[in-house]
C-alpha cells in the first residue's frame, strides 16, 4: 500500500450544513482502572449511528482533552456541518486535570478502554475510534485488546508517534488488527518520518489508509484544517 499525499481537500455536501446541531456540552466522570477519569461529553443528533472517542496527546508534554487536534478532530465527528452528528467522548489520561492516578506510559490502554466501555455502555452503538500522537499509540493498543462487549467500527491514529520524548514506539500488534483504519500525518512530521511510519502501516492488514498532508508537522500547524477534511472524507468513504 502506497501512501496518498493530501494535496486538495474535498468537499463536503452543501446539504450538511443544513442540518441541525444537537452538540450539548457536558462533564463527566468514568470509572478507570486506575480512578476517576474526568471526561467531556459531545452529545450527538438522537438519531446518530455511532459514538466516537478522541483521545488526547501525551500528558507529560501538555496534552489534555482541550488539545487544538483533539478539539478539531472532535468537530468533525460531532459537529453539524460535517454531517455526522455522533456523540463524542474526550477525556484526561490518569494524572492529568482531574484525572486520578499517576503517568504510566504504556497502562493508558487501558484508560481507553475504559472510556470505551462507557461509551457502550451509555449509547449502546458501535464506537469509531480516533487518537492524536500518544493518544493515537494507545488506541492502537487498545485495539488490540477489545473485549467482546465493545464494538469498535473503525480507527484514526493521528500524528502516529515513532520516536517521541525520548521513547521509540513499537507496534507489533497491529499485525491482528483487522479494523478500518486511518493513518493521517504530516509528511514533516518530526517525531515519525513518512518512511518510519509507512513502515509501520505496511505491518497492519488492511483495510487501511496512509495520508500524509504536504507541508503539515506533527501538530498539523497551518494545517488543521486539512486534517479535518482528511479525516472526514475518510469517514465518509467509510460508512458509505
Amino acid at each position: 500500500m502506497s501512501a496518498e499525499s493530501l494535496s486538495a481537500s474535498p468537499v463536503f455536501p452543501a446539504e450538511s450544513a443544513n442540518l441541525r446541531s444537537h452538540s450539548i456540552l457536558r462533564s463527566v466522570e468514568l470509572a478507570g482502572p486506575a480512578g476517576r477519569l474526568e471526561a467531556l461529553l459531545n452529545e450527538g443528533a438522537p438519531d446518530a449511528p455511532y459514538a466516537a472517542l478522541v483521545c488526547h496527546p501525551h500528558p507529560l508534554a501538555g496534552g489534555n482533552f482541550h488539545h487544538k487536534v483533539v478539539y478539531r478532530a472532535m468537530k468533525v465527528f460531532n459537529a453539524a456541518v460535517w454531517g455526522f452528528g455522533f456523540p463524542v467522548l474526550r477525556f484526561n489520561f490518569r494524572g492529568m486535570g482531574l484525572s486520578q492516578g499517576v503517568h504510566d506510559g504504556d497502562a493508558e490502554a487501558e484508560d481507553v478502554l475504559a472510556a470505551l466501555e462507557w461509551l457502550t455502555q451509555t449509547y449502546h452503538k458501535p464506537i469509531i475510534l480516533a487518537g492524536f500522537s500518544f493518544g493515537a499509540a494507545m488506541s492502537l493498543r487498545a485495539a488490540s485488546q477489545l473485549p467482546a462487549s465493545i464494538s469498535v467500527r473503525a480507527l484514526a491514529a493521528l500524528g502516529t508517534p515513532v520516536d517521541a520524548l525520548g521513547r521509540h514506539y513499537e507496534y507489533p500488534f497491529l499485525g491482528d488488527c483487522t479494523l478500518p483504519k486511518l493513518f493521517l500525518s504530516g509528511d514533516r512530521d518530526e517525531f515519525a518520518s513518512a518512511r518510519s511510519l509507512a513502515r509501520i502501516v505496511a505491518t497492519a492488514p488492511d483495510p487501511k489508509q496512509l495520508v500524509l498532508i504536504p507541508g503539515a508537522d506533527h501538530f498539523f500547524t497551518g494545517h488543521i484544517e486539512q486534517m479535518q477534511r482528511a479525516l472526514g472524507q475518510w469517514l465518509k468513504e467509510l460508512l458509505a
